[in-house]
This record gives structure tokens, sequence and C-alpha cells, in this order.
């Protein structure tokens, strides 16, 4: 029975010095690092709040944004029109260059048909 262990309130402890500062610095250095830790968490935590709260309030509607959003879409009827009305320019240009070559084509063979008309009565 010689190696129990009896612990009380009047128990002595002997220690080194060294050994005594050595953990004190280590306890102490284990709560700085906690306290650190749990500040920087506890920062994040508040910035991500913060950045909710805010984008929140950002994604609200207000009036102007409806006001806006109708004339955007006013403005995208307007251009389906002007692309559409674009579009069947194009096509008149090429119907007008058709037409022109058909027209002078004919101009051809109208004084064609004079020229032998002419001939005609000069024989």
């Amino acid at each position: 029975m010689k190696d129990q262990l009896n612990i009380s309130d009047k128990s002595k402890i002997s220690m080194p010095l060294a050994n005594l500062v050595m953990v004190i610095g280590l306890v102490g250095t284990v709560v700085l690092m906690w306290s650190t830790i749990t500040q920087r968490i506890i920062s994040l935590e508040t910035s991500r709040e913060l950045f909710l709260n805010d984008l929140l309030k950002k994604s609200d509607q207000k009036v102007i944004d409806q006001e806006q959003f109708l004339i955007l879409e006013h403005l995208d009827g307007k251009q389906t029109e002007t692309e559409d009305s674009l579009k069947t320019m194009a096509n008149n240009t090429v119907m007008i260059e058709f037409l022109e070559q058909q027209l002078t084509k004919a101009l051809k063979d109208i004084e064609l048909l004079k020229d032998k008309v002419r001939a005609n009565g000069n024989h």
C-alpha cells in the first residue's frame, strides 16, 4: 500500500519552479488561442449575418425597380418591332432590284419591237 496516493485539501505538491512556469505558460497560451479562435468565429458569423441582411434589403423590389422593368419590357417590344421592320425592308430591297431588272429587260424588248415595226413600214 505504499504506492497509494492520498489527496486532500491539505496535500502538498512539490514541483520545480521551471515546470510550474511552463504549465502556467501553456495554460495561458491555450486560453489565448481559444479566445482568438472564438473571436474570429464570432466576427465571421457577424459579417455573414450583416451581408445576408444587406442582400435581403437589396433584393426587395421598390416602385422605381418595377417602373424600370416596365420600361425595359416596352423597349424590348419596340426593338422587336424595329427588327421586323428591317427584315421587311430587306425583302423590299430584293424585290425592288428584281423589278428594276425586269423593267430594264421589258424596255429593251419594247425597243426591239418598235424597231421591228419601223422596219416593217419601210419595206
